[in-house]
């Protein structure tokens, strides 16, 4: 005897079946519908179940506290263990738990009622808490999902995992397109046969959050946030494609969903504000900048300085200071308000690791440049070497090359302000290279400022309007609808007498800027431009 549970307003209701197996299955407004046959006992699988859909949002503290549940309420139920071993992993943070997944998948009991595609799954997931470096678990990890993929054809988890195996793996790869592609496919086909599937809209999102790729996600990522409102996650994860395609007023919409519900779930729960979704609000900032809502962009800026305050002063939410270097760094580039450098300093007590310290620092060095303070530039530009060659820890998100591009263009700011531009188009160029070689842009720019952007603007500044406006459409490629190239694409078209491609773009800056503040000087550039014609 089995039965299917089917959670709805909050009551289990089981149905009879016919098989030997216990099928279960949940249909949640809030999670999502998965789906996932296994031989735990009937009030087991309600948590289980749950835990797999917070698994498939990301929602990592949450599957982890139902699939403890599930044992909990089934101490034998050897898929328990499985998924709390998967909630230690967070393929795409670059983060894993060894030793504790270690420890949970030594209780996983020989039980012989476990069918051989639990034991497939059980197997696969030893091999990835297995011996060798990480990326040599990963592949191994990825090579039995895949086993398990092609044996269970039907079994949507099962390709899910897969995919999410082929997006661990390309993430440091030499050559991820591949990967991305594969991963992407088998997700999309998960989205057919299951429009509700927390995994099928959200690894097709990563899979494809490219500039060349992010179309292919766009119904994916109207999708998720619908299938997953419970997830901080689910609702900031379409920002990834609406990011990659310009559309900015989306993008806030799904930023300030995810940094609403991150709260609302840390109240609710009672939990550290460490566990707010900073990340979120990160993202909001700039997203509101590329809008011209400096008001806005400000009142976020606020709540993250705030909250960052209270946890120094409290050592309680020290995560809260991850993001302020890029949001600072994001104050000033967007809005070229170079004094605003001066104007903000660190709050008091302060102790960022190296890499946020070089993010800052650069921001104060280019800035100082761009004001003609040579002196403090060099300062900068100093530290910054300094913390490159300490050779500090790199990963996907932290890279020594970031701090060689900074280097340079600071350089290329100093030059310019000395107006040698032959010896600031050639650093530029230089720094153009090294970003190249860099990770396909994904969201707010890591690198700070373009550099292909800021190529263009030195191109502009040395009246050669024609080689700005390549750069500035390389950079369009790359950061669909970004202000400042948009602004520096219309310049140069207006000064080759294009008046044509200068009236297209300046529009469109209209239309991006329509809600922006009042005195926001790009909007009265696109205005009075307009007005002449």
């Amino acid at each position: 005897m089995s039965f299917v549970y089917t959670k709805q307003a909050g009551l289990i209701t089981a149905f009879l079946l016919i098989t030997q197996l216990v099928s279960a299955s949940v249909s949640s407004e809030k999670l999502g519908t998965v789906s996932f046959p296994n031989s735990g006992s009937d009030k087991a699988q309600g948590h289980f179940l749950r835990g797999l859909a917070a698994l498939h949002s990301f929602w990592y503290p949450e599957a982890l506290s139902e699939f403890e549940n599930s044992t909990k309420a089934d101490p034998a139920f050897a898929m328990g263990y499985w998924g709390q071993a998967m909630a230690y992993n967070h393929p795409l943070w670059e983060e894993q738990n060894f030793k504790s997944a270690r420890n949970v998948l030594a209780k996983i009991p020989n039980n012989p009622s476990i069918t051989n595609r639990e034991r497939d799954y059980i197997q696969a997931v030893r091999l990835l808490y297995g011996e060798g470096t990480k990326t040599k678990r990963d592949k191994a990890y990825s090579k039995a999902m895949k086993k398990v993929y092609s044996s269970y054809p039907n079994d949507l988890e099962a390709a899910c995992f897969y995919s999410l195996s082929l997006l661990g793996i390309a993430k440091n790869a030499e050559n991820k397109l591949p990967l991305q592609v594969e991963s992407g496919a088998i997700a999309l086909e998960v989205f057919e046969k299951n429009l509700d599937h927390p995994c099928a809209a959200h690894y097709t999102i990563h899979a494809f959050d490219t500039p060349d790729l992010a179309r292919l996600a766009l119904p994916s990522a109207k999708r998720f946030a619908d299938i997953a409102p419970a997830s901080a996650h689910a609702q900031h994860m379409p920002a990834h494609i609406f990011i990659q395609l310009g559309m900015w007023k989306e993008a806030t919409n799904s930023n300030k969903k995810g940094w609403t519900t991150s709260v609302a779930w840390v109240k609710r729960k009672n939990l550290p504000k460490a566990n707010r979704d900073y990340h979120s609000l990160q993202w909001s900032h700039y997203t509101n900048l590329q809008q011209g809502l400096l008001q806005d962009a400000a009142a976020v800026f606020a709540i993250q300085q705030k909250d960052m305050q209270m946890g120094i002063e409290s050592k309680s939410n020290l995560r809260a200071g991850k993001y302020y270097p890029r949001m600072f760094a994001a104050s000033i580039l967007e809005t070229e308000q170079w004094k605003k450098a001066e104007q903000n300093t660190p709050l008091k007590g302060w102790k960022p690791k190296m890499y946020p310290q070089a993010e800052y620092n650069f921001a104060r060095g280019f800035a100082a440049a761009m004001q003609g303070d040579i002196i403090n530039a060099n300062k900068y530009l100093k530290e910054l070497k300094t913390i490159r060659e300490k050779n500090f820890r790199e990963n996907y998100y932290k890279r020594i090359n970031s701090l060689l591009v900074w280097e340079l263009e600071i350089q290329v700011a100093i030059k310019l302000f000395q107006k040698d531009f032959s010896s600031a188009i050639e650093l530029a160029k230089q720094a153009t290279l090294i970003e190249a070689k860099l990770p396909a842009p994904s969201g707010p720019p890591r690198i700070l400022k373009p550099t292909y952007e800021l190529l263009g603007e030195v191109y502009l500044k040395a009246n050669q309007p024609a080689l700005a406006k390549e750069q500035f459409s390389i950079s369009l490629q790359r950061h669909r609808n970004r202000l400042r190239s948009l602004v520096g694409a219309a310049r140069s078209a207006k000064l080759l007498g294009d008046k044509s491609s200068a009236k297209e773009i300046y529009t469109q800056l209209l239309d991006q800027l329509k809600d922006a503040d009042q005195g926001f000087p790009v909007l009265l550039e696109a205005k009075e431009f307009l007005n002449s014609l």
